[in-house]
């Protein structure tokens, strides 16, 4: 069986925007999600702007406190835990813009000495040395080391990003849109080396994204999300040429394709009605029925749960309770 390195359980994640002491007005950025990540996987979480997977990371990451749930990382639960520097050492976070994210005021060698030091990874008169390999790891020059952030390009700048989560020796990595921001040819290279070090470290990504045909080329294991829930999990292979829920069919017929066999691999053009809803105000029953071509009347009043259709596949739709 598969070690399973990060479980998150029923994990809900609420911002307040209206204090009142009878009725509180909530955003309910994160509300129930669940889904086990094993050692060794490329899980894929895809939504689009405002579905709340940021927000599953900086809660993972204790930048954002849950309401409730639970996050179990190599077994103990550290939902309402504060981070220590164990867990800086075993998890990490690349961030979508790098220019926010490392310090202006440093250059590259002080930026990733800092890691190294605190978490003792080498002595002090190994440290130059030790930057040199992680530097050369991401394919970057040494010279580098006495650049700053501002002196640099963008696709540099988010490869000093990985260079600085590579210090500490991490199990577990979350990669925040990391290529969101770059370029084309910039993210390509990004990506082949990410699973080059992924494969060469036996590491664990968590790749959030909202870009589905980046995420087939990186993840082993997909999970859709919309307005704080998630639609779908399947393997990736399963998930492209066995969608299920109208979400992601609806995704998946949008995006584009180089080949006529990749055209005929994805769902018909699916159509919807309206915008995604607010946060503040998300409807009752299944928050996706107001756009969903397939709704019925149970789907404005009731919530579906999650149903397994095959190994690994699961999907939260009203659809298949009954079979």
């Amino acid at each position: 069986m598969d070690k399973e390195i990060m479980k998150i359980e029923e994990l809900k994640t609420y911002f307040i925007i209206k204090k009142d002491k009878n009725k509180p007005t909530y955003i309910r950025a994160v509300d129930g999600v669940s889904f086990n990540i094993n050692k060794g996987d490329i899980m894929g979480l895809v939504g689009e702007s405002g579905s709340g997977k940021s927000t599953i990371a900086y809660t993972i990451m204790g930048m954002h406190k849950p309401k409730d749930g639970k996050i179990i990382f190599n077994g103990t639960n550290i939902a309402n835990k504060k981070r220590n520097f164990e867990f800086f050492k075993k998890v990490q976070i690349v961030f979508q813009d790098p220019g926010s994210s490392l310090n202006p005021y440093q250059n590259v060698r002080q930026i990733l000495s800092l890691p190294l030091k605190t978490h003792k990874i080498v002595t002090k008169n190994k440290i130059e040395e030790k930057i040199i390999e992680i530097l050369e790891t991401v394919d970057l020059p040494s010279n580098i080391m006495y650049a700053s952030p501002d002196s640099i390009g963008g696709g540099e700048k988010q490869l000093v990003s990985i260079a600085r989560a590579l210090c500490s020796n991490p199990e577990f990595i979350i990669l925040d849109e990391p290529t969101s921001s770059l370029d084309v040819s910039i993210q390509a290279k990004i990506i082949n080396m990410l699973l080059k070090i992924q494969s060469k470290r036996a590491l664990t990504y968590l790749f959030i994204t909202h870009d589905l045909s980046l995420m087939r080329n990186i993840a082993n294991k997909v999970a859709i999300m919309y307005l704080g829930k998630i639609c779908e999990i399947a393997p990736t292979e399963d998930f492209f040429k066995n969608p299920l829920h109208p979400y992601t069919q609806m995704l998946l017929s949008a995006i584009p394709v180089m080949s006529d066999e990749e055209e005929g691999l994805k769902p018909s053009i699916v159509n919807f009605k309206g915008e995604i809803p607010s946060p503040v105000n998300i409807p009752k029953g299944c928050s996706f029925h107001t756009r969903c071509n397939k709704s019925m009347e149970i789907c404005s009043q009731i919530d579906p749960v999650m149903k397994t259709k095959s190994v690994g596949h699961y999907v939260r739709c009203h659809l298949y309770n009954s079979n």
